[in-house]
């Protein structure tokens, strides 16, 4: 990514302050406007950072190496003791290894179903719950669904997703060999399950997510894979912390930080997308899982 000027700086601090929920469209949009580059206004380089979902499809629903169905299944103290989820599997009888891909903070929007089918055609059973399931599901935009999701209770919420990664390490394709990834809130949610579950989990790869309660890392059982933006200040203030933490508790880590990159970087459907950064992080998940999870 080329190095941004401070008025396309700023812009992309509103932005993740936008996607954060700090402030909403109407804001975002103004305050952009108030700059200007050149004497020219901000606000086009503000549009262009609202997601373009067409972009981010690598592999269509239709795939033949893929077989995708949405799926509902209990989920007992969670937001409505119900949830449901895209489950995808890779074409064949199986079975597979698991992996549960979870969303941002907005719902399950169509970059994340995409990652679920780019995780079954590399030979995984992906799992990804939407977590406005329960209040009606991903709304189509993400506006609505950072709103949506902000209303739900949070502990009953990462439950939900809890429920999910049992219900996906159980399932009848699955070995019983269970990872998880995720992507911002998914993937500080993927730090919460490696303290909670222990033993459950086998390896998790968490993408710029925050670091879990540092008491619980002993909890870790999990092979941990952290992915990290350079540019992200508020993760990556939690980073060493974790790493010490995870030294200190004997846990197998590693952690790879990607040079040029903002918050965000894997999603493709966005100008922060870096498809450097992106595409080796994903090779390298996929090799960890393979490592971990066969």
């Amino acid at each position: 990514m080329k190095k941004l000027d401070p008025v396309e700086r700023r812009v992309y601090e509103l932005y993740d302050k936008y996607c954060h929920g700090e402030i909403d469209r109407r804001q975002f949009f103004k305050r952009a406007a108030a700059l200007t580059i050149g004497g020219l206004s901000a606000l086009s380089i503000a549009e262009s950072l609202i997601p373009d979902y067409a972009k981010a499809q690598q592999v269509m629903f239709t795939d033949p190496g893929i077989k995708a169905r949405y799926v509902d299944y209990p989920s007992p103290g969670g937001s409505s003791g119900s949830m449901r989820g895209y489950l995808v599997a890779p074409a064949g009888d199986g079975p597979f290894p698991a992996i549960l891909v979870m969303h941002e903070n907005r719902g399950l929007n169509p970059y994340v179903e995409d990652v679920a089918r780019r995780a079954a055609l590399a030979g995984f059973l992906a799992l990804a719950p939407d977590g406005l399931a329960p209040i009606g599901g991903y709304p189509g935009n993400d506006d609505e669904g950072r709103t949506m999701q902000a209303s739900l209770n949070q502990d009953q919420l990462r439950q939900d997703m809890l429920n999910s990664a049992r219900f996906v390490k159980t399932h009848e394709l699955s070995t019983g060999k269970l990872g998880a990834t995720g992507f911002c809130w998914g993937g500080a949610t993927t730090n919460f399950l490696a303290v909670t579950m222990g033993e459950e989990l086998q390896a998790g790869v968490p993408f710029y997510g925050r670091a879990p309660d540092l008491a619980l890392v002993p909890n870790i059982k999990a092979a941990m894979m952290v992915q990290y933006a350079e540019d992200d200040e508020g993760v990556n203030a939690t980073r060493e912390p974790y790493r010490e933490a995870m030294t200190a508790a004997g846990v197998t880590h590693e952690m790879h930080t990607y040079p040029g990159t903002l918050h965000g970087f894997h999603n493709d459907s966005t100008p922060r997308f870096n498809k450097e950064a992106a595409d080796l992080a994903w090779e390298r998940t996929i090799a960890f899982f393979n490592t971990h999870l066969r």
